[in-house]
């Protein structure tokens, strides 16, 4: 009898090791522990297999070492324990924090902290050219300020655009791997190209959205919390073939559908990459352009994930990451998903109370699709919205669309433009609020002080 071959056997999985942290007066969105908790999927997105975790309440942050010396003791002792090989912070570490806890563990085991494991992830997931060039910003600016010989468990070769090591370890992917061979001039000269490619591609993406604009299709653009269920939904509504995993940012470029509303009207949905509390600033920053496709909408598809224990303060993570990008003036229409899990009519009107006006829907059976279509319809094409602007000359194509798709009432001009009062369809309300004036007296007072 022949021998038989051996079955192929995956690389095991790196061994991670969790630490969150509580500086009184600093408290997140979502309590500790289930702040540790979102951390963990982020660690098995991520690919590695998490063995243990600890947590720490302080008053202040230790300046050297950010835990204290004791809970620090603690953390070795159970990392050897573990036979952990990574530990993973649940807070962006500062450079100085970073470097004193390398040195506390220097080969042992390697100090990562939650914006690095997040930029792993978007490094796995960056699909398309824009993603990659987006992923790259974010990674070095976040390795700038921690350029050090204490890089060394990130010195790495990247190949066929990043990848993991032969030990299947978990870092940033990407260029720029072998840190110690890398200045600062030259990261700050290469953080100088992508910005530069970056704003072509936010320049194509502008005038494609003009296009849009020409052709008065609405644009809705779906948000919510990452695995909130916006891909799924996008599927199920537009017939479209987004990926949809049950991990957290399955997808990071956006992916726009036709989607046809009641009365043959239409309107295109974009879905984008999902947010999460603390997200980090360099990924606000570097996926600026993927972004602007929200801030540009004529409305918002805020979708939450109605079974989370943290719904509401998903949400409000979301709404702080609108109000970042400043496109917290959009009219919202809030999605409830998932609502098909609800075994208690009771706890599913509860949560209607924290969001009252949801659709209620389950992208993945189907329900409420068409009451949700029929919502969208109603915002951007029924429901009208008093509003007073103060256009300047050079608008004149807002001066005219609202003419042409508005009620106006009254239309003053001034020295700096053209004050118009009257209605507007939700649908154009986005582009009309950076002009909004609530008060023609304040115009006025700005017009004499120019004077």
């Amino acid at each position: 009898m022949s021998k038989k071959e051996p079955l192929p056997t995956q690389m095991p999985r790196e061994r991670a090791f969790l630490i969150g942290v509580e500086i009184r007066g600093e408290e997140g969105l979502l309590p500790l522990e289930e702040s540790l908790d979102e951390l963990a999927l982020l660690a098995k997105t991520a690919g590695l297999n998490v063995v243990g975790e600890a947590s720490q309440r302080l008053e202040n942050r230790n300046p050297k070492t950010l835990i204290g010396a004791g809970k620090l003791e603690e953390v070795e002792a159970l990392a050897e324990e573990m036979r952990a090989e990574v530990l993973i912070f649940d807070d962006e570490l500062s450079p100085r924090h970073q470097r004193e806890l390398e040195n506390v563990f220097t080969d042992k085991v390697r100090v990562l902290d939650r914006t690095a494991l997040i930029l792993d992830i978007f490094a796995q997931h960056a699909s398309t050219h824009e993603g990659a060039l987006q992923v790259e910003l974010a990674q070095y600016e976040y390795r700038l300020p921690r350029l050090t010989r204490a890089w060394t468990h990130l010195a790495r070769q990247a190949g066929g655009g990043g990848g993991r090591t032969g030990n299947g370890g978990v870092g940033l992917r990407g260029p720029g791997e072998k840190q110690l061979e890398v200045d600062r001039r030259d990261i700050r000269r290469r953080i100088d190209q992508l910005k530069g490619e970056l704003e072509k591609v936010r320049a194509h993406r502008g005038r494609h959205r003009e296009k849009r604009k020409r052709a008065r299709i609405p644009v809705v653009a779906v948000v919510g919390y990452t695995n909130a269920g916006k891909s799924t939904l996008l599927n199920r509504i537009a017939g479209a073939d987004v990926l949809t995993a049950d991990q957290l940012f399955a997808t990071l470029d956006p992916t726009t559908r036709r989607v046809e509303l009641s009365g043959g009207r239409v309107a295109l949905f974009t879905d984008t990459v999902g947010f999460i509390q603390k997200l980090p600033t360099t990924l606000v920053a570097a996926f600026r352009a993927t972004l602007e496709e929200i801030s540009e909408a004529e409305l918002l598809l805020h979708v939450i994930d109605a079974t989370h224990p943290s719904a509401l303060a998903q949400s409000e993570a979301v709404l702080e990451t609108l109000a970042d990008i400043s496109a917290e003036h959009i009219p919202m229409l809030t999605v409830l998903n998932k609502v098909d899990r609800f075994a208690d009519d009771a706890d599913l009107a509860a949560l209607m109370e924290d969001f009252p006006g949801g659709v209620q829907v389950s992208a993945l059976t189907g329900a409420g699709m068409e009451a949700l279509l029929d919502a969208v319809h109603r915002k951007l094409y029924e429901s009208f919205t008093e509003v007073s602007v103060h256009l300047p000359f050079q608008e004149g194509a807002l001066i005219a669309l609202f003419h042409e798709q508005g009620q106006v009432d009254k239309v003053e001009h001034t020295r700096r433009g053209v004050r118009m009062e009257g209605r507007l369809p939700g649908r154009l309300l986005a582009r009309f609020m950076p002009f909004e004036t609530t008060n023609v007296i304040e115009v006025l007072e700005e017009e004499e002080e120019d004077a």
